[in-house]
């Protein structure tokens, strides 16, 4: 676990800060090596990995930026997918125990339920007539996560869609022919597991979720009857009523703030760091981390 100092999360509001990205170990399309190069030059100070479900990037970034001597903080994060009320909402924690029994008890959950997804997913799309697409979306993710992403990226590359949007819209998104209902785990099991690892919980993206405004504020009422920490207010990419409704929920209901790009690839709509800065009138989540 990133164990950061008082005198650190002071000067947190003058740093360049992103506490939600991806490598290759779940659905990125950078090495953990290649994230951190790309953090360096884009001279963030903070990072945090948090790939879907699992933690195995995490050594490899360390050892990395230590081997490298790179002024860059990582932060020990993951982000876990959870089933709520039909939707899947995804539960980034940060500044954990990766080798808690817990988290790592739940982490093994998590990948069985991912593989036979992964599966069946497989079938229906074999079946929309992309025979052997399973295996070639394992090969992809390799040691990985599989996740729907590398299912959308073969079709992309087999020239099946245009663009990755696509392969959702017409096969494995919500109500579509492939789409396969996931077996995640609930959003208390989530935070339990967090808070077990010594981290701290963060809804991810709360305004991506296609929620009404009613059901995104039962969706935080629940979330902090869990002891849930936070909510990512500050993305690359929001509407300033996103933004002020986010920040009214923090305040509403006593959650502290956090912020990143969930970085996947490189672009320039939501590229490491980009347009992340903390309001001043929240409380950050870098606060807890004493």
């Amino acid at each position: 676990m990133t164990v950061l100092s008082t005198s650190d999360l002071a000067d947190y509001y003058s740093l360049r800060v992103d506490l939600h990205s991806h490598t290759k170990c779940s659905d990125g399309t950078l090495t953990p090596q290649e994230l951190v190069e790309r953090a360096v030059n884009f001279q963030l100070n903070v990072l945090a990995i948090t790939d879907h479900d699992t933690v195995k990037g995490l050594s490899i970034a360390k050892d990395y930026i230590l081997e490298k001597n790179h002024p860059l903080t990582l932060v020990s994060g993951i982000e876990i997918s959870t089933s709520w009320h039909g939707f899947e909402i995804h539960i980034v924690g940060l500044n954990i125990d990766v080798n808690n029994i817990e988290l790592q008890t739940l982490i093994s959950r998590q990948q069985a339920a991912r593989e036979l997804r992964a599966t069946s997913m497989g079938e229906k799309l074999t079946k929309c007539g992309f025979p052997g697409i399973y295996q070639q979306a394992k090969d992809l993710a390799g040691e990985g996560s599989i996740t729907r992403a590398h299912f959308a990226k073969i079709l992309l590359q087999e020239g099946h869609v245009d663009h990755m949007q696509k392969a959702f819209d017409k096969y494995i998104g919500k109500g579509q022919r492939a789409f396969v209902k996931p077996t995640w785990c609930s959003i208390e099991e989530a935070v339990a597991a967090i808070h077990h690892a010594g981290g701290n919980a963060v809804i991810a993206h709360p305004v991506r979720y296609d929620l009404s405004t009613k059901w995104l504020r039962r969706l935080v009422v629940q979330f902090k009857a869990a002891k849930g920490d936070g909510l990512e207010i500050v993305l690359p990419q929001m509407a300033n009523e996103q933004r002020k409704l986010m920040l009214s929920f923090c305040l509403e209901y006593d959650l502290h703030a956090s912020m990143g790009s969930d970085f996947h690839y490189p672009t320039r709509w939501s590229d490491l760091g980009r347009n992340l800065r903390m309001p001043d009138t929240v409380k950050p989540i870098w606060d807890l981390w004493h």
